[in-house]
């Protein structure tokens, strides 16, 4: 019997210690060392066949790049376009993709509703916290007519040796798991989803994709503070990191790329949760514009992005007088420290006593934008709502304002004009920085180029006399 060792192990961030410590050095957290029980020796060796044949036979050599031979990827095309576009164009085989979210969210709808629609591809499902017949009444409601040449095959289990043993029986072409969490393998004494278990299943998984070209999926659970469950090791082992996210008040939900090594990390995809299922929502400016009717004070257009994709949003703004000494500042899905200072701009520049006024902004939509090009819109919605003068539906805006009010350029504004003008906008504000990018000169931009009205602005003044004289 091999000899056992005790180690203690961070539950935040997965530093290990020989011995107990009240605070942990890594992560500057207290109480969070939970003692486990290692196997010495047998934690390193491979539990699946092919990993333990490859890797006796198997010695690395240092090659030079240049002689390194390279083949672009065959990527695997799923029939859901948004879940192509996030990972960057397709599955990778021998990928590993971890899936996060709240408890709720849709994260096995998900997967389940992938891998039942996948055509011509052998899927092998494995569940730890759903029976056959649970995953059976899902599937029914999800995938009522498959398409032909797909299999998918549901395994419940928890032990990573009876995984494996069921993988080469079944060779499949795409694994998925859910969850990490729940996985345990025999080579590491403690429970499952603890900090050790979660690092050993996650490097075995690792080993089979990377070995067999197999893409992996693996569903994660989150933490109170809303990051992934585990050690901070199992975000950097794997390839891809997808971020799962919606209000559950709201039917539409969002997976965000949080780190993806085979495309860009800023990519989303938007879904819609019915009773059949996720919906793809292909043009998402359409549901992230309410209908309203004209004459309504603080509400703008603003023309973001979000990775490759132009969107359309709806922000708003209500600013009232204080009832009480400190006027409050409040807002939804947009940095509050961001909105303070396009206060103590409109404020400074333009001569707006807002200093004794709440202000609540508000993205629409239940999403959170990061783009410094909504600024503009939000300034504009909150003069709107100060002066209960109301803009246009037809106008959109587009700029980052600086600290001394000037209209600042951003990126890809070709992009944004042409969404605004494929969603029939009449006009769209643009920073003037923007124009050499943009086109040459101001009358092949209107005239030839596009039909909306763009009007180039460089300071916030400008906007001002434009909209209200």
């Amino acid at each position: 019997m091999a000899k056992t060792k005790i180690a203690y192990f961070c539950q935040s961030c997965g530093y290990e210690s020989p011995k107990w410590l009240g605070k942990c050095p890594s992560c500057q957290q207290w109480n969070t060392f939970v003692e486990e029980i290692l196997e010495k020796g047998n934690a390193s060796v491979p539990n699946w066949k092919v990993s333990a044949s490859t890797s006796m036979q198997r010695a690395n050599k240092p090659v030079e790049v240049a002689d390194i031979t390279y083949r672009e990827e065959q990527r695997l095309l799923t029939p859901d376009k948004e879940f192509n576009r996030v990972l960057g164009g397709g599955v990778v085989p021998g990928s590993l993709v971890l899936i996060g979210g709240e408890p709720g969210i849709g994260k096995s709808t998900l997967m389940l509703q992938l891998a039942l629609n996948m055509p011509n591809v052998k899927v092998l499902y494995v569940s730890g916290e759903e029976s056959d017949h649970q995953i059976k009444m899902r599937a029914e409601r999800l995938a009522p007519h498959p398409p032909e040449g797909g299999a998918c095959y549901i395994l419940t289990e928890t032990s990573t040796q009876n995984i494996f043993k069921q993988i080469e029986e079944l060779q499949p072409d795409v694994l998925v798991i859910d969850s990490i969490q729940t996985l345990h393998s025999a080579h590491v004494e403690s429970t499952p989803g603890s900090v050790s278990q979660v690092r050993e299943c996650t490097a075995e998984l690792l080993r089979f994709a990377k070995e067999t070209s197999t893409p992996v999926f693996l569903i994660g659970h989150i933490t109170k503070d809303g990051m992934i469950a585990g050690p901070k090791i199992l975000e950097h082992m794997v390839d891809t990191v997808l971020q799962f996210e919606g209000d559950r008040h709201h039917v539409y939900r969002i997976l965000r790329t949080i780190k993806n090594r085979f495309g860009s990390s800023s990519e989303l995809g938007i879904y819609e949760m019915l009773g059949e299922g996720l919906r793809e929502v292909s043009n998402p400016s359409e549901i992230l514009l309410s209908q309203r009717e004209d004459g309504l004070s603080g509400i703008t257009i603003s023309a973001t992005l979000e990775g490759m994709r132009p969107m359309l949003i709806e922000t708003q703004a209500l600013v009232s007088p204080s009832p009480y000494g400190t006027p409050q500042r409040s807002a939804t899905g947009f940095d509050t420290k961001r909105m303070s200072m396009l206060l103590a701009v409109l404020e400074k520049r333009c001569g707006f006593r807002l200093g004794t006024q709440d202000v609540f902004l508000n993205i629409t939509g239940g999403i959170r934008v990061e783009d410094p090009a909504i600024d503009l819109g939000l300034a504009i919605a909150i003069i709107s709502s100060h002066e209960d003068i109301p803009i246009s539906a037809k106008t959109c805006f587009a700029g980052e304002i600086g600290l001394s009010g000037e209209i600042r350029a951003v990126n890809r504004v070709e992009q944004r004009i042409a969404e605004a003008q494929k969603l029939g906008f009449e006009q769209i504000f643009i920073s003037k920085y923007n124009m050499p990018s943009a086109a040459k000169d101001k009358a092949k931009l209107d005239l030839t180029r596009y039909a909306i009205d763009v009007r180039p602005v460089g300071r916030i003044e400008e906007v001002f006399t434009l909209l209200f004289g």
